[in-house]
């Protein structure tokens, strides 16, 4: 299948998404809505399904929505797919009622982890969940990965179990748990599952489901990219393999010859190939002196030389000629030779030598480099790199570090190698395999899987009484995606606290234009409720659409972990124009008066296109622009793999100048993260001076929440910089752990918020920096502090916390002969006309 265009310029060494036979259920057609009930089953005529999906979301078919996704492209094969959308987990009944599957069961958490949906970064339980109906919270089980798969077994103990979504896919190899705070398994080896599927799986989820049905074992399926599995020791799949040890950071590389001490630089220099240019310069010096000499008569010229005679010959010793040697008996040799020896030296040249007398003989040193040649490297796709154990990086922060350096090296579809990692001891222990990295899907087949016949909605079951979705019912998830469009997947920004490259890798792929055009058009046709406005045309970054290298060779064997940090990279193409060009054509469509972007832009990119800054900000933004600097010191960005604060102003000078020529008053909203790696207190105390010296008041505040196999989540268990090479002596990173210290730096991002100001006040005086303390407008926090109940509001309603209930602060009672204020006692001032005080003027 050739893609229109191949926006990555991937080689795909892959078999097409469209080019299997189909399987014979094909004949009962497209589902409306893949079933979730017998009766359902039953009107579609099925006898029973071949793959039941378990998610931990609500069904909503939509192409944002992972079992959607994979449950039309299975039924596209002719596969018959039901879904089990939330069910109960305290018994396995649930995970029977659509009878047993014909080949397998395909397990996932869900579009979010588990764990992250259900808890903040401050391990408060959320009330709310916006993948269920009433954004209800406790719809599912804490790591539902691991308890959907073991229901599944116990309800059919003979079907194969296929573990996927991003829960399973961060989880692959044995990881730091934040809400345990200790180094658990790989969630292969707990879920028990059959296969791992990690990524994004239509390539291999489709393989599988075909070689299962040619009644393939399941166990042997062990060449699939993308996949992760059990191997115990002596299996004989997994002869043939090159296993590269890396289980340690102190075990030495080649050995290399020590220098030789009392080689000369032109010594060396011979060794290498080379001569040496002070050498050659002296030797001609001294060859141009005895050609003077020699033709002024300094020197005698040896016979024949000069005389016309021939050229010299080397000297000779003819039999019985003898030689002498006189030594001066006035000047004896302070060590004189016994015997005599030495006062006069006679014997023929050509007597018999002494036999215990042998010659030195040179040979090459094959210790040396230049002499072993290019080392034999095994073949990278039989390769496979054995990390730490599990027992090795449970116990030792450094291994944990290394293994997590190499995973991430490892993420290049082009030149990734396998891994292995071992879990157990003696009679317990296997063998996790982790395949490399899934290709990349190509233009053609990313239009296939989003062409697919979505019925763009939740399922009817989730109606209300009057049979819409916008009641009680609402999920808020599909309410935020409603009306937008999903144009590519993939990030090569790199950023250590995200999972998006370990999930959907760094190779962008984009849709073609004529697909996005057409999902647009089907929005406006078909879905309920539109009025016009395409909320977002993106992704997981609003403008890397059909960006990619410039040259396949070198994005193949690449193995940055970004591509626009420290700086964009020159191979990189930072070409918007395609991008757009699809937003006027999408403006242009009859029945849509905007279309608005609301994924992250990556600012450092849409710099190097004006156009795009000018075309974005004078059409697609609805008042406030969204951007996410993350900090402003340089500490904290270098561990986060950040571009400086001089790209975010940099883009605000583009920003304000195109919103003025627009007419436009729109604002950036910038976010910041709290609590990094590698941010100290003295970051937070400049980030917060910045922010008040720009008039910003931050609402939402992001602190810092360590996702499973995240680089800035192994910064934060091991102290370790795994940006750079691991050793025992490596960089060590300031981690911010500890509820006060958190809430301190979440408090410098607030510094606006009078519950923060008794801690500030109390941090700055340690700090140096009572300075900032006061009621100027250069100062950051007031002396002052007014009467307030301790709670924070925020804009999540439901993860608010303190006092819930308490919308105003009680006056304290009267007592006689105290001093009343507004605070205590006093009633608030009247407001007359216009909001002001109708007391006495101000002077």
């Amino acid at each position: 299948m050739n893609a229109p265009v191949d926006v990555s310029f991937f080689t795909r060494a892959a078999k097409p998404l469209t080019s299997y036979r189909k399987y014979w259920a094909a004949r009962f057609g497209t589902a409306k809505f893949l079933p979730t009930s017998r009766a359902e089953m039953d009107a579609l005529g099925w006898d029973s399904c071949d793959i039941i999906v378990v998610t931990g979301d609500a069904y909503v078919d939509h192409p944002s929505f992972g079992m959607a996704v994979i449950g039309r492209m299975l039924e596209a094969q002719g596969f018959r797919v039901g879904i089990i959308a939330q069910p109960e987990w305290q018994s396995a009944d649930p995970f029977k009622v659509l009878g047993k599957p014909n080949l397998f069961f395909g397990v996932t958490a869900g579009n979010m982890d588990s764990m992250i949906n259900r808890y903040t970064a401050d391990h408060k339980i959320r009330s709310d969940d916006a993948y269920t109906p009433g954004d209800v919270g406790g719809k599912r089980p804490d790591r539902a990965a691991l308890v959907y798969s073991q229901r599944c077994r116990e309800a059919y103990k003979d079907v194969p179990i296929i573990l996927g979504g991003i829960e399973g896919s961060l989880r692959r190899i044995a990881h730091y748990d934040y809400w345990s705070d200790k180094v658990r398994r790989s969630v292969v080896v707990d879920a028990k599952c059959d296969l791992l599927l990690y990524g994004n799986a239509e390539r291999a989820i489709v393989e599988i489901a075909h070689r299962l049905a040619a009644k393939e074992p399941v166990a042997s399926i062990t060449d699939v990219r993308g996949t992760a599995f059990i191997r115990r020791s002596g299996d004989e799949s997994a002869q043939g393999w090159f296993e590269i040890d890396s289980t340690s950071v102190d075990a030495p590389g080649r050995v290399e010859a020590h220098v030789n001490p009392y080689l000369m630089i032109s010594d060396q220099a011979r060794e290498q190939g080379a001569t040496c240019a002070r050498e050659d310069e002296a030797t001609e010096v001294a060859v141009k002196a005895e050609a003077d000499a020699k033709a002024t008569g300094l020197l005698p010229l040896p016979p024949g030389e000069g005389r016309g005679e021939g050229a010299a010959k080397p000297l000779q010793a003819s039999a019985g000629a003898q030689t002498s040697v006189k030594v001066n008996a006035e000047s004896p040799h302070p060590n004189p030779l016994p015997g005599g020896e030495g006062t006069r030296i006679s014997g023929s040249v050509g007597s018999k030598a002494n036999p215990a007398i042998k010659p030195l003989t040179f040979v090459p040193n094959p210790s040396l480099p230049h002499m072993q040649g290019k080392i034999k490297v095994p073949p990278r796709d039989r390769s496979v790199i054995r990390l730490p154990s599990y027992e090795q990086v449970k116990s030792d922060p450094v291994l944990y570090a290394h293994a997590n350096r190499v995973l991430h090296l490892e993420t290049n579809p082009g030149n990734a190698r396998a891994l292995v990692q071992a879990h157990g001891e003696g009679a317990t222990a296997r063998d996790v395999w982790i395949t490399p990295p899934p290709i990349p899907l190509t233009t053609a087949e990313m239009d296939y899987v989003f062409d697919l016949p979505y019925a763009r909605s939740p399922h009817p079951r989730y109606a209300d009484e009057n049979g819409s979705h916008d009641g009680a019912t609402k999920i808020p998830a599909w309410e935020m995606i409603r009306f937008s469009v999903n144009i590519m997947r993939g990030c090569f920004g790199g950023c250590t606290f995200c999972s998006i490259t370990e999930h959907e890798g760094r190779i962008i792929q984009s849709r073609s234009e004529d697909s996005v055009i057409r999902e647009i058009e089907a929005i406006r046709d078909t879905v309920k409720g539109f009025t016009g406005a395409i909320s977002d045309l993106g992704g997981p970054t609003a403008n890397m659409y059909r960006i990619g290298c410039k040259s396949p060779e070198i994005e193949a064997a690449c193995r940055k972990p970004s591509c626009v940090y420290p700086g964009i990279c020159s191979n990189l193409n930072t070409d918007h124009n395609p991008l757009i060009k699809m937003y006027r054509r999408a403006r242009a469509l009859k029945g849509v008066k905007k279309i608005l972007i609301s994924s992250g832009l990556r600012y450092d990119l849409a710099v190097q296109s004006p156009e795009y800054v000018k075309e974005l900000v004078t059409h697609h933004v609805g008042g406030y622009l969204k951007i996410a600097p993350e900090h402003t010191e340089q500490g904290p960005l270098t561990k986060m793999m950040k571009p400086g604060i001089g790209s975010y102003d940099k883009f605000k000078q583009m920003f304000e100048k195109y919103s003025l020529e627009a007419g436009k008053k729109q604002f950036l909203i910038p976010y910041f993260i709290a609590a990094h790696p590698g941010t100290s207190d003295e970051d937070m105390m400049n980030l917060a001076i910045w922010l008040k010296k720009n008039g910003f008041r931050a609402d939402q505040v992001q602190t810092f929440y360590p996702s499973p196999m995240a680089t800035a989540t192994t910064m934060y268990h091991t102290n370790k910089n795994p940006l750079r090479k691991i050793t025992r002596d490596s960089e060590t990173v300031d981690i911010v752990r500890g509820e006060r210290r958190r809430r301190l730096h979440k408090a410098f991002l607030r510094y606006h918020d009078p519950n923060n100001w008794p801690v500030l006040r109390e941090a700055l005086k340690a700090m140096g920096r009572a300075d900032l303390i006061g009621n100027g407008k250069h100062h950051l926090i007031p002396t002052f502090q007014p009467l307030t109940d301790g709670s924070y509001t925020s804009a999540r309603r439901k993860n608010s916390t303190g006092n819930a209930t308490a919308t105003t602060v009680k006056s304290s009672p009267v007592v006689k002969g105290r001093l009343l204020t507004r605070h205590t006692g006093l009633p608030p001032l009247a407001q007359g006309a216009g909001g002001k005080p109708s007391g006495r003027k101000g002077r």
